[in-house]
């Protein structure tokens, strides 16, 4: 058992990121070949999968046992390809519930949403001043955002065309192996609120600012979100940068992550009444119509405006009375 799951380590993980391959191997070195790595791949039985996944339950939560789980089934399937096993006793097995449910995703309430808007304007770095109002009101990935480049923003739009079209970013990458999005429809091109083009504005001048205070350490990858030397912004970083406005909105920062966001976005349209079939599309989900979702699927990557649009209805309060949004810096921190 450890040779194969040693082989599918080396060879089945080809096409995952570097950290998707050592975060296996951890588990896979953790629960798997310690208890079961001695065993015969043709003498392991589903009652010995079945007590493995009983003790390792006691241990794990439930994501993570069937994250091991999965793992120990992709091993015995390569192998069994292969003519090493007949069948894979995996399958026979369910996945117990582990020792606690992992962390459920949450949405912001109007209030709870206005607020962490005005804590963002507020905040001296315009990059996560930008990164918390385009999240919020676009309901893009966190992914999405991280790999969002110069190139597929165009905050002038075309007012002057013939149907007039409004400003619109491109959400055509993420940070995944490859950058590819999330699935084929989640590649999709969306309007903007005025809000987001104003930060993304200030976001631009910031830059440049950056750009000559960092000389030939900036590095010039057209990012949107990027660190002050323009490389690309680290997980952890967002997270603690989103939080610390958080807190200042009055939250209990701890409590709440940048992916929160695209749910509060799901959440507050649907409170606006908007058909759910009109938010699949937005957020890159498969509709409730699939002849809605073939329609689209052979349009020409169409700019979807109902987001934008009721965004500005729900926040009607912007802009401030003063037309002003503070000057900030150029990075997360």
């Amino acid at each position: 058992m450890a040779d194969a799951v040693d082989d599918w380590l080396k060879y089945g993980l080809t096409d995952r990121s570097e950290k998707t391959r050592e975060n296996r191997r951890l588990l896979a070195e953790g629960h798997i070949i310690p208890q079961l790595g001695a065993r015969k791949l043709r003498d392991l039985t589903a009652e010995e999968v079945d007590e493995w996944l009983e003790l390792e339950s006691k241990l794990l939560a439930t994501s993570t046992l069937q994250r091991v789980r999965a793992i120990l089934a992709s091993a015995i399937k390569r192998a069994q390809k292969r003519g090493k096993v007949k069948r894979n006793v995996v399958f026979l097995c369910e996945c117990p519930s582990g020792k606690r449910a992992g962390r459920k995703s949450k949405a912001l309430t109007l209030i709870q949403a206005e607020a962490l808007l005005n804590a963002a304007l507020e905040s001296q770095s315009a990059t996560i001043r930008a990164y918390i109002v385009v999240s919020v009101l676009t309901g893009a990935r966190t992914e999405e955002m991280r790999a969002l480049r110069w190139e597929h923003v165009h905050l002038a739009g075309d007012l002057t065309a013939k149907s007039p079209v409004l400003p619109y970013v491109e959400l055509w990458r993420s940070v995944r192996v490859g950058g590819d999005t999330k699935t084929h429809s989640s590649r999709r091109t969306l309007a903007i609120p005025q809000r987001c083009v104003d930060v993304l504005r200030h976001v631009e001048a910031a830059q440049v600012k950056a750009r000559n205070r960092a000389g030939e350490r900036w590095k010039e990858t057209d990012l949107v979100f990027a660190t002050r030397y323009g490389t690309e912004l680290d997980a952890g970083n967002v997270r603690r940068a989103f939080r610390s406005v958080a807190k200042a909105a009055g939250l209990v920062p701890e409590d709440w992550t940048p992916r929160d966001l695209r749910h509060s976005f799901v959440s507050l349209l649907s409170d606006a009444k908007m058909p759910i079939e009109e938010i699949a599309r937005l957020v890159g989900h498969k509709g409730g119509s699939k002849v809605t979702e073939l329609i689209y699927r052979h349009q020409l990557r169409p700019v979807l405006e109902e987001g934008a649009t009721a965004m500005d209805r729900i926040f009607s309060g912007y802009p401030p009375a003063d037309g002003q949004i503070p000057e900030g810096a150029d990075s997360v921190r």
